[in-house]
């Protein structure tokens, strides 16, 4: 059952007045707005039908966070359309310019958000899908069966070829059915499969084993993550959202040119649905920010330094 957010009728009435002749529609506004999320909810159905359970909270949670943001945009926009009337509906004698400047300015940062909270509709079509996204709420518990699936692989690798080292052949091997041991056996006897002495070739062992190692990293990254600490900076503040999974750079006024040509140089986007400059919240979205030195704190400490996870690897480093 879809869940809506409140619309302001007044203000979408006030907003039709202001811009147009003809009379406003009572719940016309509302009426909009539920289609929309009713089209969400629906893509949201479908792709719960296509995926695993595990990621149907996911996409609950991401239809909601749509309708909900949708209605803030929309009574946004009605607010705005309200300020300053079209020339057509007040006619060009002492119309207000500089205003009508200030309102299509403002109209256009909600648009910029308007397309960002479109975006969430691609997000849900593609939950589960893909990868394993580290803004995945459960993507600790998928890299950690992940993980125990490829921990096993190589325990497998390793007795299987401890076997046929003993024993010179794969029948009766415990790790392997016989449809795996015929297997194995046509597979060690291509010309690619140079060591005869190894069913499972060292390469194979040790691109799972990296392969082990990336996945640990990873999971340990993201476990970390609430251990990330935000600061503040001359001019503004870095701010760790775990909600979005974002660093956000939010700054009191807008950065000049050479300082947001450094910002998109270092992974960092602007995203005007949050007001902030945000990137991935990583350890390398710290060591991005690091890098900047307009985003130190004023004594200079570099933000790398203030972070949890390396005053505890400090402290193991010192022991």
């Amino acid at each position: 059952m879809p869940k809506y957010y409140p619309i302001n009728e007044e203000a979408a009435k006030r907003a039709k007045d202001m811009n147009s002749f003809s009379d406003y529609q009572p719940g016309s506004a509302t009426t909009s707005y539920r289609a929309m999320v009713d089209e969400a909810y629906a893509a949201a159905e479908r792709q719960k039908a296509r995926v695993d359970p595990m990621y149907h909270d996911k996409i609950d949670a991401l239809v909601d966070r749509y309708a909900r943001k949708l209605a803030e945009n929309l009574n946004e926009r009605n607010v705005i359309d309200a300020r300053v009337p079209s020339i057509l509906i007040s006619g060009g004698g002492n119309f207000p310019v500089t205003k009508k400047h200030k309102q299509n300015a403002a109209r256009d940062r909600n648009y910029g958000e308007y397309a960002e909270i479109s975006k969430l509709l691609d997000k849900i079509r593609s939950v589960g899908m893909g990868g394993i996204s580290a803004d995945d709420d459960l993507a600790v518990e998928k890299l950690t069966k992940k993980l125990e699936g490829l921990e096993s692989l190589q325990a497998t690798m390793k007795a299987v070829n401890a076997y046929f080292r003993k024993h010179k052949t794969l029948d009766g091997c415990p790790e392997l059915t016989p449809e795996q041991a015929e297997k194995l056996k046509a597979d060690m006897a291509q010309s690619w499969h140079l060591d005869k002495s190894k069913p499972y070739p060292a390469y194979l062992l040790s691109n799972n084993n990296a392969n082990i190692r990336r996945v640990r990293q990873r999971i340990e990254e993201l476990s970390s993550r609430s251990e990330f600490a935000g600061w503040t900076f001359p001019g503004g503040e870095a701010k760790i959202n775990e909600a979005e999974n974002r660093l956000q750079l939010i700054f009191e006024e807008k950065p000049d040119a050479d300082q947001r040509q450094e910002l998109k140089s270092n992974g960092f986007k602007w995203a005007p649905s949050q007001g902030a400059w945000q990137r991935q919240l990583n350890q390398n979205a710290i060591r991005a920010a690091a890098r900047i030195d307009f985003l130190r704190p004023e004594d200079g400490t570099s933000p790398y330094q203030l972070q949890p996870f390396v005053k505890r690897e400090n402290k193991e480093m010192s022991r």
